[in-house]
């Protein structure tokens, strides 16, 4: 058993491995929707590492790479073990070979997002000196079930697309800092797979949607304080339903403690499924 950089590690071997790795899952993912995570995620393989059998890659963490908070940081994309190797720690010996080459490379901190019901995993990461640092909610529906029924409006608005740059500039809409993979700069790096859409008043932004339509990933949806609860974020949510390429609709990661984006989901029938926590760790 070896452990090494995958940065001679082919696209078909990480995408065996992956496959296999996470066959017991309920939802999988083909070779492009791969490839197009990784893209955004910022995978960066001279920084991830992997477990290897002889030539077989039987565990490995996919990093990625870039500012978290304005500090460099490296992200776990994905860390997985083939089943008939569970049970040896490679995780954890991958992780603490890593860290040496993500020092030397300027990385300051490490973060993750790891699910709240997978108590072994919290484990292994709180003993590895990870701590929380937020608690997200991840929802889900199919798009017939989404409740987005127009209501006419108290305000006369318009909806039209617009680029990632007019979203950003109206980040300060949004009520809790975004996470990794739902970050401007995440969705910068695959800026051609998302669809903008944005709220107007005459000629004034009042509020956006990112979206991926490909994935039915809700990325971001933030309408400004003032015109809250006057149909502006459910006339955006529509919107992006009537250009959704996925049979569901998923809005990943939202912030725990912002009651107001809970409830305007919930309210929409789009289902609580679950919860992760946000780890981080000071390298």
């Amino acid at each position: 058993m070896e452990i090494r950089s995958l940065h001679d590690t082919g696209f078909a071997t990480l995408f065996n491995a992956f496959s296999r790795a996470f066959a017991d899952y309920e939802v999988q993912i083909n070779e492009l929707q791969l490839q197009t995570m990784l893209t955004r995620r910022g995978y960066l393989p001279k920084l991830s590492f992997g477990a290897f059998d002889g030539d077989e890659l039987v565990a490995f963490t996919l990093n990625g790479n870039g500012l978290f908070g304005g500090i460099p940081t490296a992200y776990d994309t994905g860390t997985g073990t083939l089943a008939a190797y569970r049970g040896q720690g490679l995780a954890t010996k991958i992780f603490e070979h890593s860290i040496p080459y993500l020092r030397e490379a300027g990385i300051r901190q490490y973060l993750l997002e790891v699910l709240q019901h997978n108590t072994k995993a919290v484990s292994v990461y709180r003993n590895l000196g990870f701590e929380v640092s937020r608690e997200f909610n991840y929802f889900m529906q199919a798009n017939e079930k989404v409740n987005a029924i127009m209501t006419k409006p108290s305000h006369a608005y318009s909806i039209r697309e617009v680029d990632v740059a007019a979203c950003q500039s109206a980040s300060g809409f949004c009520d809790f800092y975004p996470s990794w993979q739902n970050s401007f700069e995440s969705i910068g790096r695959a800026a051609d797979d998302f669809l903008c859409f944005g709220a107007f008043i005459e000629n004034r932004l009042i509020g956006y949607c990112i979206f991926e339509s490909a994935s039915g990933d809700v990325t971001q949806l933030a309408v400004a304080p003032t015109y809250r609860r006057k149909g502006i974020g459910t006339a955006l949510l529509h919107e992006t339903l009537s250009r959704n390429k996925y049979a569901t609709a998923k809005v990943i990661n939202t912030d725990t403690t912002c009651v107001d984006i809970t409830d305007f989901l919930k309210a929409r029938n789009i289902e609580l499924k679950g919860q992760q926590f946000e780890m981080i760790k000071t390298l």
